[in-house]
């Protein structure tokens, strides 16, 4: 029987949790991201489907598409949020998803979840002026206003359970490889391209 709590089912959330208590190999996912590079800061980013739950998982919804790109203080064009800003769209939404998961498990009701995020950063690192200063956020703020039931300490901890909240707070291991391609050669003009019909 559906119970709706915060728009989510109780029931099925709890016949989640038990398959991958009885079966862990069911809590190993893995997402998927491939981007193209535009021109400057413009790149094109598109999500199609992942693993998880011992299965390929895909919709009709995918795939979406994402774009980035920087203002032009920063010699971009202003298309699209810049990746920074789109760590801290990342992070308010998981935070936001976590805490309306674990509340409904709980059976905390929320009517309202209003967050604002603002991360500080000194580019000198970026900009290869100084090894001292880290090229990232130095800080994050978060601030959230809840309406519904629930202590503040008691939606804060249900928050944290967030996992991007996790990979900002305490670093995730990055394996990086670059592979050089070949210049790719111009395709050869095909006979009807040459010798056009009259």
């Amino acid at each position: 029987m559906e119970e709706l709590v915060n728009g989510v089912d109780v029931h099925a959330l709890g016949e989640v949790i038990e398959k991958v208590r009885a079966d862990p190999s069911l809590a190993r996912f893995r997402f998927r991201v491939s981007n193209r590079w535009d021109e400057g800061g413009h790149s094109e980013t598109t999500i199609d489907g992942f693993y998880g739950a011992g299965a390929e998982q895909t919709s009709d919804n995918r795939p979406f598409t994402l774009e980035a790109d920087e203002a032009p203080v920063l010699l971009g064009e202003d298309r699209a949020p810049n990746a920074v800003e789109h760590l801290l769209n990342a992070l308010a939404t998981c935070m936001t998803g976590s805490l309306a998961y674990h509340a409904a498990a709980r059976g905390i009701r929320l009517d309202r979840i209003e967050s604002e995020l603002r991360g500080e950063i000194d580019l000198r690192g970026f900009l290869g002026i100084s090894d001292q200063i880290r090229n990232g956020f130095q800080h994050i703020e978060a601030t959230f206003r809840v309406e519904g039931d629930g202590t503040e300490e008691e939606l804060a901890e249900l928050i944290r359970f967030s996992p991007v909240l996790d990979v900002v707070s305490n670093g995730t291991d990055v394996s990086l490889r670059v592979e050089k391609l070949e210049a790719a050669e111009a395709p050869s003009a095909s006979p009807e391209e040459l010798h056009p019909p009259a």
